[in-house]
């Protein structure tokens, strides 16, 4: 659970409004997310690698890769977060920048595998290869049941719960989710008809757009930071704010 804190000013010493930051959050729980996004992707891609087929694992393999990568680059940036006296803009921020790599880098590129990897499996000649005699089942579209997943990521992103919606403006986030939804139903739509030329070229968009997003991102959080820092309203005293809230209003 996060602590409950307080709201701070909204208005800063020049009367303009404060940037908006994301809301604190517990660094404990993200790390736990990284250790995840970094063992499960990875341990399916050594799978994959080990049975060698179908060709159509590539690019999923390089997907899968790329997450445990970004988690542990998610995990640098979340480790670098601190609100102390001693830290800065740049370490203020490092809990959130962490969490956009993670969401962005991290969870994209699971969510653009797991469609793709099990179509494979339900379509593998390795794994259909079973004892003498057994029944062959037709999954059929089944494979589909992983990608239910990218449902509850819409969710979390256009319902304000993402970091994204904090740097970009509402009609930006709701444009990136969804081209980020689009390239992935077209990629694996691209596995499917073994069409590995237009999977490759999607993959590649998808990657260039969660790739210059969180890069930007990044850098918006450190501005907002530094802006918040320059133009918040110095924090009275306890006794001075006691006797602010208890004089009576006029």
């Amino acid at each position: 659970m996060s602590k409950e804190v307080e709201a701070g000013p909204t208005v800063g010493t020049d009367g303009r409004p404060l940037p908006v930051m994301p809301p604190p959050r517990d660094p404990r729980l993200s790390i736990r997310v990284t250790r995840v996004m970094f063992y499960t992707p990875g341990f399916v891609a050594l799978l994959l690698l080990k049975a060698g087929e179908p060709t159509g694992f590539g690019l999923t393999v390089e997907f899968l890769m790329l997450a445990g990568v970004a988690a542990v680059v998610a995990g640098i940036f979340i480790a670098s977060d601190s609100t102390g006296a001693a830290g800065d803009n740049a370490s203020r921020v490092g809990l959130w920048s962490g969490a956009l790599v993670l969401e962005l880098m991290g969870v994209v590129s699971f969510l653009n595998a797991m469609p793709t990897l099990f179509h494979q499996l339900a379509n593998s000649e390795l794994l259909k290869r079973g004892a003498p005699g057994a029944v062959q089942v037709a999954l059929g579209y089944t494979d589909l049941i992983p990608a239910a997943a990218i449902i509850p990521f819409i969710v979390f992103q256009l319902a304000g719960f993402g970091t994204l919606s904090y740097v970009v403006p509402k009609v930006a986030n709701w444009v990136i989710t969804w081209a980020i939804v689009a390239l992935i139903v077209v990629g694996r739509r691209a596995n499917v008809t073994n069409d590995f030329e237009l999977e490759k070229a999607v993959g590649s968009g998808l990657v260039i757009l969660c790739a210059l997003t969180v890069v930007y991102g990044i850098f918006k959080l450190k501005a907002m930071q530094a802006d918040l820092d320059a133009r918040r309203p110095p924090k009275l005293p306890k006794h001075h704010a006691d006797e602010a809230a208890a004089s009576p209003q006029v």
